[in-house]
């Protein structure tokens, strides 16, 4: 592998702690464990950039997994191996019970299967996760049996958590001066697994914010997005500090404090507490819960009886969303998608930052990273040391906040800024325009949760978001970019009046739900009633020109909300191309607050292997649809071989080749033909345009 400039320079400044990155899929074939395990492996054997020590040390990894991780489905093997062995090194989560009868911890070992196993107090103390939620932990267990049918016969011999015992917080201070921001950034990126070269600086930035609950003591974060954009990917597999947990799975006593035994909860031992798919209307919720989680998301601190007690675990909640940012800016709120006990205007003001999880990509393959990054384990214990430190003041020098930002908006503002510095500037040193970037980006995290509330809960007063340059550059407002995209419908669930004195008192663009200019609405982009559509068979010979999408099918799908289309060949490249061509039509011609669902009925391919490639394919265009709006359907097409569309405004179109209407082309990116159809040649091939009711 050709290292580049900034890989050089990684394994030259941090020798042994850091790891190419793509060595993890290499090396974890069908074994289950997260990131940091494995990376923690190839850490102690591969952290190198020669290539026979990386090569010799996946061998070595790779016999390790091979020879001591637990596979659920060989468990019995397992057991087998420590009993003729007498005893056995495995890899294996384990946690922790104080059985309070016979006064003794007992270990459980979750894919060994095997419960009870004592566990010396010593070893307890010094691994505390034990006792909540688990560790992953290299293990000796041998075998004793006994004619006690009580005893358990299994003996822990020792116990390693895998983590990285020490480290010199100092030294990675001072070497991080040896990088540029753009550098630094770019090595972040990698060290969570991805290539920045396909990101920009925003996106960048954005996921910054997902570290910065692990540099911040009760930091209170979320994430709505679409589906497969890794939301839980860091708090799931990034840090052994970090517990994501479903959102269905919490409870009291699980999260808090368990009163019948005194047993302190989840965030007296994690400094990250994530909730995973958090979002749901539906969902069930114990009220309860709610209002412990608001006062110890605003106080930190959570009653045990009659005893209040303290914590520093972070708090994060990622849930998917099922609309578009204009539907919701119009319908409802951007918190549309949460359930009822947690759209609430007093829990949503304790959330510090909003990530808008619908900027940021579906993740495909080629975005992962094959550069080097620190081994997780070791940026994990930074970041956890960085908790001790604050940089919440690191802006007043050149800025200050407007003075109407109440005290808890300032304190998320300051919360994001602080934890941005960390992650970016551990040092504290950073130019009057590098700190006025982040400044900005936590300004509008915390203002993009504000002003939902707004649209919540009338009693909440507006907020003029933004700051003044000390060095006589004036009022610098601040927007969040749905603002900017989407002015006729950010402001219309506060009404005009809201919206008019902040601009009054800023100078922002923001629009009032009363007077805002609106967008084209599907039914104004429709076809005016007195331009009657054709109806009857129209034919195309071969070779034509001339043809396209938006002439031939277009003026029958506009102002339809729902659409069919039956087509048995979706399946080769070219006919996913022309396939997303049609729906980028239909999400350009209606209104961007609207939805349209687009029912596809088709067939899969007969091969196994062209088969999976189509499925991929339809899952991208799903995927990518539904982020402008369009929900698309797709299902087995029960017709045979007729292909036709159906619309609920009345009209069906009998497509003779169905979408597949042009000739193969060879030409590249710089062919007209290939951003244009009408410059395209067509097949031979008749449409029919039925009226099938009375409009």
């Amino acid at each position: 592998m050709q290292l580049s400039d900034l890989d050089y320079k990684i394994n030259l400044l941090f020798p042994g702690v850091v790891v190419r990155k793509d060595l993890v899929k290499a090396v974890k074939g069908n074994a289950i464990v997260p990131t940091y395990v494995l990376e923690y492996l190839l850490g102690q054997y591969a952290a190198s950039d020669d290539e026979a020590t990386i090569h010799a040390g996946i061998d070595a990894v790779r016999k390790i997994l091979a020879d001591h991780y637990v596979h659920r489905n060989e468990s019995e093997l397992v057991k087998s191996t420590i009993r003729e062995k007498g005893r056995h090194r495995i890899i294996d989560r384990v946690s922790v019970v104080l059985n309070e009868k016979a006064d003794a911890y007992e270990a459980s070992f979750e894919n060994l299967g095997i419960r009870g196993v004592v566990i010396d107090p010593g070893t307890v103390k010094a691994n505390e996760k034990l006792l909540v939620g688990g560790v992953w932990c290299i293990c000796d267990i041998g075998y004793s049996h006994s004619d006690d049918l009580r005893a358990v016969p299994w003996i822990l011999g020792s116990l390693k958590a895998i983590q990285m015992s020490a480290f010199d917080i100092d030294q990675y201070l001072e070497v991080r001066r040896g990088f540029t921001t753009d550098e630094w950034i770019d090595l972040l990126m990698q060290s969570i697994g991805f290539d920045p070269d396909l990101f920009g600086r925003r996106a960048k930035l954005l996921q910054m914010v997902r570290l910065i609950p692990f540099v911040e003591r009760n930091y209170n974060l979320i994430e709505l997005g679409p589906k497969g954009t890794g939301k839980s990917h860091i708090f799931s597999e990034f840090s052994p500090h970090g517990m994501l947990i479903s959102g269905g799975e919490v409870t009291v006593p699980k999260l808090f404090v368990n009163n019948s035994n005194g047993k302190i909860g989840l965030v007296g031992y994690w400094d990250v507490v994530a909730f995973d798919e958090f979002a749901g209307q539906k969902k069930r919720t114990d009220k309860a819960l709610v209002d412990i989680m608001k006062n110890y998301m605003a106080n930190k601190s959570f009653s045990r009886g009659v005893q209040t007690m303290g914590a520093e675990a972070s708090m994060v909640f990622v849930g998917n969303t099922s609309h578009t940012v204009p539907y919701m800016l119009k319908h409802s709120d951007l918190f549309d998608e949460l359930p009822g006990a947690y759209h609430d205007s007093a829990y949503l003001d304790r959330l510090h930052c909003y990530i808008p999880g619908w900027e940021i990509e579906t993740i495909r393959g080629q975005m992962f990273s094959t550069g080097y990054g620190f081994v997780v384990d070791y940026l994990a214990e930074v970041l956890r040391s960085m908790r001790n430190r604050d940089f919440s003041d690191k802006y007043q020098t050149h800025f200050a906040l407007g003075s109407d930002i109440s005290t808890r908006d300032r304190d998320g503002i300051h919360k994001t800024f602080s934890g941005l510095m960390k992650v970016i500037y551990p040092t504290g040193e950073a130019t009057r325009e590098e700190i006025e970037e982040l400044l900005r980006f936590a300004i509008e995290g915390r203002k993009r949760v504000k002003d939902q509330i707004l649209r919540i809960d009338a009693t909440f007063e507006p907020v003029n978001f933004g700051y003044t340059d000390k060095t006589g550059g004036g009022w610098q407002p601040v927007t969040t970019l749905e603002e900017d995209e989407y002015a006729a419908y950010y402001w219309t669930g506060r009404g005009s009046t809201t919206a008019s004195a902040i601009d009054e008192s800023a100078g922002t663009n923001a629009v009032g739900g009363t007077s805002a200019p609106s967008e084209p609405t599907a039914e104004t982009a429709a076809v005016p009633a007195e331009e009657k559509l054709f109806e009857g068979q129209r034919d195309f010979v071969e070779n034509q020109r001339g043809v396209s999408y938006e002439t031939l099918l277009m003026p029958y799908l506009r102002g339809a909300s729902e659409i069919e289309l039956h087509d048995p060949y979706i399946r080769m490249g070219h006919q996913g191309r022309n396939l997303v061509e049609l729906l980028a039509l239909i999400a350009s011609a209606k209104d961007s607050a609207d939805e349209v669902t687009f029912k596809l009925y088709t067939t899969l391919d007969g091969d196994p292997n062209y088969q999976q490639k189509q499925l991929q394919m339809l899952k991208q265009i799903v995927q990518g649809a539904a982020q402008q709006g369009v929900k698309v359907r797709v299902a087995k097409d029960p017709g045979g071989h007729d292909r036709w569309i159906r619309t609920n405004a009345g009209w069906r179109i009998n497509l003779g080749r169905g979408l597949d209407i042009f000739q193969k082309s060879e030409g590249g990116w710089f062919d007209l033909a290939t951003s244009r159809q009408e410059f395209r040649q067509v097949r031979a091939f008749g449409v029919t345009y039925i009226r099938e009711d009375n409009h």
